[in-house]
C-alpha cells in the first residue's frame, strides 16, 4: 500500500499542475460551466432520466430551512430513515428497501464525489456533511444508479454544496429556537470579468439538545462549525475549466448509544440514564477536491475529479457493564446495555442478576462494584482519496442521437482504530474512574481498501424512444491488520480478499406524448462485502416499471420496483447493537424487495399573486427473507418470509404550500409504518407508527430581506422510532425556531 500511496500522491500533483497550466495557457472558444457536481441538473432534466430520480432544490429547500437531512429526505419516494439522535448528525438512511445502519448500503456523494470516512472498507457514515449548508440534493436509483458505485442496489444520494455566484453576492441568516438552538449560515462570492470565481463560505450550529440527563447538569447537545472556500477559473474564451474546493467541518457532541427501557420511554422519552453523562463525539473532517473540464470540441468533453477526504473521530461513550466479576480494563468481558435493557423489557434474570436489580442500575439508585462499567474511546482516522475522469461524448448516427459516458475511477481509503476501554463504578447515580486502561485494549487495526471502477453508460434518443444500456466494473481488493502494543503495533494477524464484479443495466422511456411517458429499467446492483473471509458480496437483480405524466402544473410519478437479492448482507458494527465482532459481516442469503413510489406535485393558481402547491411523496415497500438462517448473531433466527429489519411498509409525506408576493405559508404531513428491528420481530423488537406535522412561514419584510419561523412535530407526537444501538429512542418533541436572512 505504501507503494500505491506514492504513487496516487504523485499522480494528484500531476492532475493539479495540469489544470492549472491548462487553465491559464490555453484559450479558445468556449465558455463552459463547471457542471460536474451535479447527477440530475434540474427538475426539467429528470423527464429524460431512464430510472427514477428526485430533486430536493434550493426552491423548495427555502420553504423550511431545515438543517436536518432526515426531514429532508422524507420528501423523496424510495427513501426510509432509522432516527437514532433527533438531529440528523450521523443518519441511518436506506434507498429501497437497503439496509438502513449507518448510510452504509448506499451511495453518498458530496459534489459528486465519494464522502462516507472510508466508502468502502468502512461505509458506515460516521461523518455527514451538515445539510443545511447544501443547495440541493439529488437521488437517483434503477439503472442510472450504476454511474454513482459502488452501492447500486438501492441508488446514491448526492448533495450538491452552494456554487459560486456568477455576480458579487452573499447572504447572512440568523436562526434562533428552542433548546438554545442556534445557526448561523454566511457567503460571500463572484465571479470577476476574467473568469476568476469564488466563495466563502461559513456555517455555525449549535444546540443544548432536548434530552436531559439524570442526576447531572451537563446537556445532550451539539457544536458544529463548518467552513468552505471555492476558486474557480473559466475564461469567457477558454475551453478548460478548473475548480478547487477546501472544505473543513468540526463536531462536538454530547450524543450516546444507549437509550433507554420501555416503561421509562413511555414515562419519559425524552430522559437519559445518568450512565451516559461522559458520553461525547469530537470529529474533525477536512476535504479537498481539484475539477478540470477540457471541452475538446462542440460533442467530446473530458472531465477530471481528484478528490481527498480526511476524518477523525472519538466516541467515548458507555458499552456495558460486568455482572459477573470477571471484567477488567484491560481485558472486557462485560454485558452490553443492549442486552441489559432487553432483559428490563421482558423481565428477565441476566448472568444472574434480576430484571428489578438491573432496572435500578439503569435508573442509578443503586451503586455498582469496583470497575464494574466500561467506557470506550471509540478513536479512528480515516481517509479516502482518488482520481475519476469522465468522457462525455455527443454523436448523432443517422436519426439515432447518443451521448456516450465512460468514466473511471481510482479509489483507496483506510480506517485506522486505535481504541481503549476504561473502567468506572456508580456511585450515587454518578460515573467515578477507577481505572485507565491501555491504548489499543478496545481495538487495533488497520482497514484498507484499493478499487478500480469503470463505467460506459450510452443514452440512445431516436423516434419516441430513449434507451440506456450500460455496464459497471468494480476491482476492490481489501485487507485487515490487526496489532498488539498499543501504539507500537507489533503484528498479530491479517486477512484479505478480492471482488470483482461486473454489473450490466439497461433503462427505457417510451414518449406516448408530450406529457406521458413510460418507464422501465433492469440492472444488476451490488454492494461490496467487507475483509471478513468467507462472505459473499451483496447482489441483487434489479427491475422498475412505471410512468410518468407532466403539464405546466401537474407532474405525476409512479413506479414498481423489484430487487431479487442472491445474498443480503448484514455487517456488524457497534451502532447497530447487535451481539457480534466489530466489523465481521453475515450472509443473509436470498431475500427480496419490492415496492411501489409514487410521487406528485399540483399546483393551483388562485390569483394573479396567490398559489396553492401540492405535493405527495407515497411509498410502498415489502422486504422479506426468501431462506431460513438459523440464529445468527446479526440477524437473529430467521425464518423465510420474516421483515428486513427497520424497512417500513407504508409512508407518506403530503406537503402543501400557500404562496403570496411577500409570504409564504407551508405544512409538511408525515406518516410512517412501525417496523420490525429484528427479523423476529418480538414484542420488544418494533417501532411505533409515527405522524409527523411541521409548520413554517416567511415574510419578505423586502426583496432582500426574510423573516421566517417553523414549528417541528406541531402535536408533540413522541414515539420509539429505533431500538439501536441500545434502547428505545424518541423522535425530537415540538420545537419552534425563528429566523432572518439578508441577501445583498
Amino acid at each position: 500500500m505504501l507503494q500505491t500511496k506514492n504513487l496516487f500522491a504523485r499522480a494528484l500533483c500531476v492532475a493539479v499542475t495540469m489544470g492549472q497550466v491548462c487553465a491559464t495557457a490555453m484559450a479558445a472558444e468556449a465558455d463552459v460551466p463547471l457542471d460536474e457536481v451535479l447527477t440530475i441538473g434540474s427538475r426539467a432534466d429528470i423527464d429524460n432520466i431512464t430510472g427514477s430520480a428526485h430533486l430536493v432544490d434550493a426552491a423548495e429547500l427555502d420553504k423550511f430551512e431545515y438543517a436536518d437531512i432526515q426531514r429532508i429526505t422524507r420528501s423523496i419516494p424510495g427513501v426510509s430513515i432509522q432516527i437514532e439522535d433527533g438531529y440528523g448528525l450521523r443518519p441511518n438512511i436506506s434507498i429501497r428497501g437497503v439496509a438502513t445502519e449507518r448510510s452504509g448500503r448506499i451511495t453518498l456523494l458530496e459534489d459528486n464525489v465519494l464522502i462516507a470516512p472510508a466508502p468502502y472498507s468502512a461505509p458506515s457514515a460516521y461523518y455527514f456533511p451538515t445539510a443545511g449548508r447544501m443547495q440541493a440534493f439529488e437521488v437517483v436509483k434503477g439503472p442510472a444508479a450504476i454511474t454513482q458505485g459502488p452501492y447500486t442496489i438501492g441508488g446514491a444520494l448526492n448533495m450538491v454544496s452552494t456554487a459560486i455566484p456568477t455576480q458579487a453576492g452573499g447572504m447572512v441568516m440568523l436562526e434562533y429556537g428552542q433548546d438554545s438552538t442556534a445557526r448561523l449560515l454566511a457567503q460571500y462570492g463572484d465571479t470577476l470579468d476574467n473568469g476568476v470565481g469564488y466563495l466563502l463560505e461559513v456555517q455555525q450550529w449549535q444546540s443544548d439538545g432536548f434530552q436531559v440527563i439524570d442526576k447531572s447538569d451537563a446537556d445532550s447537545g451539539l457544536d458544529v462549525t463548518d467552513y468552505m472556500v471555492k476558486l474557480a477559473y473559466a475564461p469567457a474564451d477558454s475551453r478548460h475549466s478548473v475548480e478547487l474546493k477546501l472544505q473543513k467541518a468540526d463536531q462536538d457532541s454530547n450524543q450516546s448509544y444507549l437509550g433507554l427501557t420501555d416503561v421509562d420511554f413511555r414515562a419519559n422519552p425524552d430522559r437519559r440514564y445518568s450512565l451516559s453523562e461522559l458520553d461525547n463525539i469530537e470529529t474533525a473532517h477536512e476535504q479537498a477536491i481539484f475539477q478540470y473540464r477540457f471541452e475538446i470540441s462542440e460533442s467530446l468533453s473530458l472531465a477530471a475529479t481528484a478528490y481527498n477526504n480526511t476524518h477523525e473521530r472519538d466516541w467515548f461513550k458507555t458499552e456495558g457493564i460486568d455482572l459477573d466479576g470477571s471484567m477488567t480494563a484491560q481485558d472486557y468481558s462485560g454485558t452490553s446495555w443492549s442486552n441489559v435493557i432487553g432483559a428490563v423489557n421482558t423481565g428477565s434474570d441476566l448472568n444472574g442478576v434480576s430484571a428489578t436489580q438491573l432496572n435500578a442500575i439503569l435508573n442509578g439508585s443503586v451503586d455498582t462494584a469496583f470497575g464494574s462499567i466500561q467506557l470506550r474511546s471509540n478513536a479512528r482516522e480515516y481517509y479516502s482519496r482518488g482520481l475519476q475522469t469522465k468522457l462525455d461524448w455527443k454523436l448523432l448516427v443517422g436519426d439515432v442521437s447518443h451521448e456516450v459516458e465512460v468514466g473511471l475511477r481510482y479509489h483507496e481509503d483506510e480506517e485506522d482504530r486505535l481504541q481503549q476501554n476504561d473502567t468506572y463504578q456508580q456511585i450515587n447515580g454518578k460515573l467515578v474512574l477507577n481505572d485507565l486502561g491501555e491504548l489499543g485494549n478496545a481495538g487495533n487495526r488497520i482497514q484498507q481498501a484499493e478499487a478500480i471502477a469503470l463505467h460506459v453508460y450510452d443514452r440512445i434518443e431516436f423516434g419516441q424512444w430513449t434507451l440506456t444500456p450500460g455496464f459497471r466494473y468494480e476491482s476492490i481488493d481489501q485487507s485487515r491488520t490487526r496489532f498488539r502494543d498499543g501504539a507500537q503495533r507489533s503484528f498479530r494477524d491479517a486477512r484479505e480478499n478480492h471482488t470483482s464484479v461486473f454489473l450490466p443495466g439497461l433503462g427505457a422511456i417510451y414518449r406516448l406524448n408530450n406529457n406521458l411517458s413510460l418507464v422501465a429499467g433492469v440492472h444488476k446492483g451490488f454492494t461490496a462485502p467487507s475483509n471478513s473471509p468467507g462472505v459473499r458480496e451483496e447482489e441483487a437483480v434489479n427491475a422498475e416499471f412505471g410512468f410518468r405524466f407532466k403539464n405546466d402544473s401537474t407532474a405525476f410519478e409512479i413506479i414498481g420496483f423489484q430487487s431479487d437479492y442472491s445474498n443480503l448482507l448484514g455487517e456488524c458494527t457497534a451502532s447497530s447493537g447487535a451481539d457480534c465482532e466489530i466489523g465481521d459481516a453475515f450472509n443473509g442469503d436470498a431475500a427480496t424487495v419490492r415496492g411501489v413510489e409514487v410521487f406528485g406535485s399540483k399546483q393551483f393558481l388562485l390569483s394573479d399573486d396567490l398559489s396553492l402547491n401540492t405535493q405527495v411523496a407515497y411509498t410502498y415497500i415489502d422486504g422479506q427473507f426468501d431462506t431460513s438462517i438459523a440464529d445468527t448473531d446479526f440477524f437473529g433466527d430467521v425464518d423465510a418470509g420474516d421483515p428486513i429489519p427497520y424497512i417500513p411498509e407504508h409512508q407518506l409525506q403530503l406537503s402543501i404550500s400557500l404562496d403570496a408576493a411577500k409570504w409564504q405559508l407551508s405544512a409538511n404531513l408525515g406518516r410512517v409504518d412501525a417496523v420490525c428491528t429484528r427479523a423476529s420481530c418480538g414484542v420488544f423488537e418494533k417501532t411505533d407508527s409515527a405522524t409527523n406535522l411541521d409548520f413554517a412561514a416567511q415574510y419578505y419584510v423586502q426583496d432582500n430581506l426574510k423573516l421566517f419561523s417553523r414549528i417541528e412535530n406541531v402535536t408533540d407526537e413522541r414515539d420509539i422510532l429505533g431500538r439501536q444501538p441500545y434502547g428505545a429512542r424518541p423522535n425530537k418533541d415540538r420545537t419552534a425556531s425563528v429566523g432572518v436572512e439578508l441577501r445583498f
